[in-house]
C-alpha cells in the first residue's frame, strides 16, 4: 500500500527542513511513501520563497494556498481555511509539519480536528511534527506559542537534539511519542555547500577573499520597535568600523529602516558593485539560499536574531551572536559557537568578542548532525504507518 504524505511549508526555513526528507524519499523507493509538498504562501515574494526551491532539488509544490501576509490572526485563519479543503480533497494519511511559523500551528489544528472518514486509525491523518520540544521558555514570541501549542497536538515528535525530550515529557508528552532523529537543517546546508561554492555572490560585491561580517535582522521584537532597532544599527556600526557588515534586508526590516528614519545608517547596494565599501554595514536585498550559505562559509562573524542561523553557523564554526535574550536552541550555546547578546549597545560588541573566544578554544557539532536526518524522518515515517 502506497502512503500518502503531506510535507507542509510556509516559510522560507520550513524548506531546508521539508528538503532532506522529501529527497531520502525520492531516492529510496523501497520506502512506501508517496510525497507531496504544499506551500502555505506564508513567504510569497520571489526573494523570500520561489528561490528555494531552485536551490533545494524540490519541484514546485503541487499546492499553493497562497495565503500572503496579514496579522497573526489573519494568517493563520487563511492558512486554516485553505488546508481544511486540501484535507477534504487529498485525504492524505500523513500530514507534516516543521518548524515554528504561523503556518504549523494552523495546519496542525486543522489536521488534529478535522474527520475523515476511513483515513488511519484516527479517522484523520496522522499529524507529525518535526522539530519539535524546542523551547525559549518566552511566550511572548509568537513562535513559541506556535511550538508549544502544535507540540501538544501531535501524534509523533521528531526532535532535532537531546533536551528537547525533557522539555516534551514535562508537558505531558508520552515518551513513546518522541523521537530522536537529529537536524535535517544540516542535511540541506551540506548537500548544498558545493553549489554555494558556485554562488556569483562575493565577487558582485567584491568581498572574496576579504574579511567581512554578517548579519540578519527580521524578529518584528528587534526591528518594529524604533529606539531597539537604532540601537542595533549603532551597534552594527561600531563592530563595522573595522570591516564591512553586509546585511540581507528582509522586506519587514527594510521597511522598518525607512519608516523610522534610518536610511542613512545604511549603505544599500545593488549588485553587482565589484568592489563593497571597506567597513560599514552594507545592505542588500534577500539573498537566496545558495547566497547565503557561500557568505555563512566565508564570513568572519555572524550577528542575528534568526533561529536557523544558529544552527548553521555552529556546523560551520562559525561565531554567532544571537540578538535576543534567549533561545528556542541552546544546544548551540552549550556546546556550538552561539553567544546570547542582552539588547544593550555596549553588550553587543562585548559578546562578539565572547564568541570569537569560544570558537578559538574549540567547539563541537551536536550528535545526530551528521547529514542523516532526513533519511531517519523517511523511515520514521514508514514505520509510523505500518504499525
Amino acid at each position: 500500500m502506497s502512503v500518502q504524505v503531506l510535507l507542509v511549508a510556509g516559510a522560507r526555513p520550513n524548506y531546508m527542513k521539508v528538503a532532506p526528507i522529501y529527497w531520502a524519499v525520492r531516492e529510496n523507493r523501497a520506502l512506501p511513501l508517496r510525497l507531496e509538498l504544499l506551500h502555505t504562501g506564508q513567504h510569497y515574494d520571489e526573494s523570500m520563497s520561489g528561490s528555494f526551491f531552485r536551490d533545494l532539488d524540490l519541484p514546485e509544490p503541487s499546492i499553493n494556498l497562497g495565503v500572503g501576509s496579514g496579522s497573526h490572526a489573519a494568517q493563520t485563519a487563511k492558512v486554516m481555511t485553505g488546508f481544511e479543503q486540501v484535507l477534504l480533497e487529498k485525504r492524505p494519511h500523513v500530514v507534516v509539519v516543521v518548524g515554528d511559523v504561523n503556518s504549523t500551528a494552523a495546519c496542525a489544528l486543522v489536521t488534529a480536528k478535522i474527520q475523515l472518514d476511513g483515513v488511519g486509525r484516527l479517522g484523520r491523518p496522522l499529524l507529525v511534527h518535526v522539530e519539535a520540544g524546542l523551547r525559549s521558555r518566552d511566550r511572548r514570541m509568537p513562535e513559541e506559542v506556535n511550538r508549544v501549542v502544535t507540540d501538544a497536538i501531535s501524534d509523533a515528535l521528531f526532535t532535532t537534539c537531546r533536551d528537547a525530550t525533557p522539555n516534551l515529557i514535562a508537558e505531558g508528552i508520552p515518551e513513546e511519542r518522541i523521537r530522536f532523529v537529529g537536524n535535517p537543517m544540516i542535511d540541506s546546508l551540506r548537500r548544498t555547500l558545493a553549489a554555494a561554492e558556485g554562488s556569483t555572490l562575493l565577487d558582485d560585491l567584491g568581498l572574496r577573499g576579504r574579511a567581512f561580517g554578517l548579519c540578519t535582522l527580521h524578529r518584528p521584537s528587534n526591528v518594529d520597535v524604533p529606539e531597539i532597532l537604532e540601537m542595533l544599527l549603532d551597534a552594527l556600526a561600531e563592530i563595522a568600523a573595522d570591516v564591512p557588515v553586509v546585511l540581507p534586508l528582509h522586506p519587514r526590516t527594510r521597511q522598518r529602516i525607512e519608516q523610522f528614519g534610518l536610511g542613512e545608517r545604511v549603505a544599500v547596494l545593488r549588485r553587482p558593485v565589484r568592489q563593497a565599501p571597506r567597513r560599514g554595514i552594507v545592505g542588500l536585498e534577500p539573498l537566496s539560499y545558495v547566497e547565503m550559505l557561500q557568505a555563512l562559509r566565508a564570513t568572519q562573524f555572524v550577528l542575528t536574531d534568526s533561529g536557523g542561523i544558529q544552527e548553521e553557523t555552529t556546523a560551520l564554526g562559525v561565531p554567532c551572536v544571537t540578538l535576543r535574550e534567549n533561545t528556542e536552541r541552546p544546544v548551540t550555546v552549550l556546546e556550538g559557537t552561539n553567544v546570547l547578546a542582552p539588547l544593550e549597545r555596549r553588550a553587543i560588541p562585548a559578546a562578539l568578542d565572547d564568541a570569537r573566544r569560544k570558537v578559538a578554544g574549540g567547539v563541537r557539532i551536536p550528535e545526530l548532525w551528521d547529514g542523516r536526518a532526513g533519511e531517519r524522518i523517511a523511515t520514521a515515517l514508514a514505520e509510523l504507518v505500518e504499525g
